[in-house]
């Protein structure tokens, strides 16, 4: 299939189910196998793979499929989000430059580039990135790299992707944006001007708890140069089988994340409504400070969001936990499963200000349950909670 030429006439739920599955190619397979094997020997045909380190069948067609929803020319499958994220950002910097990022990033993405990355002389500066004015007043002379993510972890603020974009063309500086909260159906960040797009498989696209696995979408230049630099001589590539089982996920992206919306958008509201809850961060809420932002980039919203309850920073926030029913308590999110997470548990005052986490903040992932059942839960936990009957 040519993409250039065939793209535009598919539907995202097309691409998800049938796109890139070249049935002929395997035997009419209707679920192509696993090419869970390392070497692709060529002593009678140049098939063009030599070694999975570099390439292999079952990781280009989560690949393919990727790039087609993020309307993207070419991805690549990562071994985990963070690699991925650490990949792009390689492939853009270099010695002693400068990055400007946010506050509130995803904290392993924040370490590397405020910490790790100063061994090679990289500086940073990170914002709130409410605003465009923000990333012009950080630029410097040296300033190589925005890296972004919209919505940001924990406080769910957004930043303005096209007039980003627009401002670091204008400066010769290369733009990076994680957009795993919204997924490839939600927003597309290649459209709005980014240069490259990264993505925690593991959460929304994966959908299921049981892959690790990150993706990176961006021109073909791009993405040929990381294929052989930061991906080939990292060895970061994601694992054949995990490539499989991101692939049978991403087919059923459309409904998953119909209901993650449909859920995300019930239990904002009742939190927001909740005599117990002091504010809601849901960007899908009328009343988030950047709604109309939101709207204007995103065409849905996911499950992903936080709240801080009354007396949330006097009180054990954990103990919550012990008197719900659906929810779990756990890092990660974007599974079908609801969980839920304190960031800013134990963090010194300073640490609460410099990343923008306020202090008692509870980050739930709203799951395929009921929303009925997972607004009992939330409710049940909190009167308990607020009445201290927890032992």
């Amino acid at each position: 299939m040519d993409v250039k030429d065939d793209l535009a006439k598919w539907r995202k739920e097309d691409i998800c189910a049938h796109w890139g599955d070249d049935y002929d190619r395997y035997e009419g397979a209707i679920v192509p196998p696993i090419f869970q094997n390392t070497l692709f020997t060529r002593k009678t045909k140049n098939h063009g793979y030599t070694y999975t380190r570099m390439s292999n069948p079952t990781l280009e067609l989560a690949e393919r499929k990727t790039a087609a929803l993020e309307c993207g020319e070419c991805a690549l499958a990562f071994s985990s989000g963070m690699a991925a994220i650490t990949a792009a950002i390689m492939h853009v910097i270099e010695k002693d430059c400068h990055i400007v990022s946010l506050n509130s990033l995803y904290a392993p993405a924040r370490t590397f580039i405020g910490s790790y990355l100063r061994k090679l002389g990289v500086k940073s500066t990170f914002v709130p990135g409410d605003c465009v004015e923000q990333f012009e007043e950080a630029i410097r002379p040296d300033t190589k790299l925005f890296y972004l993510e919209s919505p940001v972890s924990n406080v769910f603020s957004m930043q303005d992707l096209s007039g980003i974009a627009q401002l670091a063309r204008s400066k010769g500086i290369a733009t990076i944006v994680d957009n795993t909260w919204a997924t490839p159906l939600y927003q597309n960040p290649l459209q709005l001007g980014i240069d490259i797009v990264v993505h925690s498989a593991s959460k929304y696209m994966g959908g299921h708890s049981d892959l690790i696995g990150g993706m990176l979408v961006a021109s073909e230049e791009s993405i040929q140069s990381i294929q052989v630099n930061e991906r080939g001589m990292y060895g970061a590539i994601m694992d054949p089988h995990q490539a499989w089982l991101l692939t049978r996920g991403l087919r059923t992206l459309p409904l998953r994340m119909a209901r993650h919306a449909e859920n995300g958008l019930r239990i904002a509201r009742f939190l927001k409504e909740h005599p117990h809850v002091e504010k809601v961060f849901y960007p899908g809420l009328e009343e988030h400070p950047q709604y109309e932002l939101g709207q204007k980039q995103m065409s849905g919203y996911s499950g992903l969001m936080s709240f801080i309850p009354s007396e949330g920073a006097t009180r054990d926030i954990t103990a919550m936990a012990r008197a719900m029913r659906v929810f779990e308590v756990g890092p990660s999110w974007g599974g079908f499963e609801s969980l839920m997470n304190y960031p800013g548990a134990g963090m010194k005052p300073e640490a609460t200000e410099a990343t923008g986490i306020p202090p008692g903040l509870i980050r739930i992932s709203v799951g395929l349950e009921h929303a009925d059942s997972i607004m009992d839960d939330l409710d049940r936990g909190l009167h308990q909670w607020m009445k201290g009957s927890l032992r």
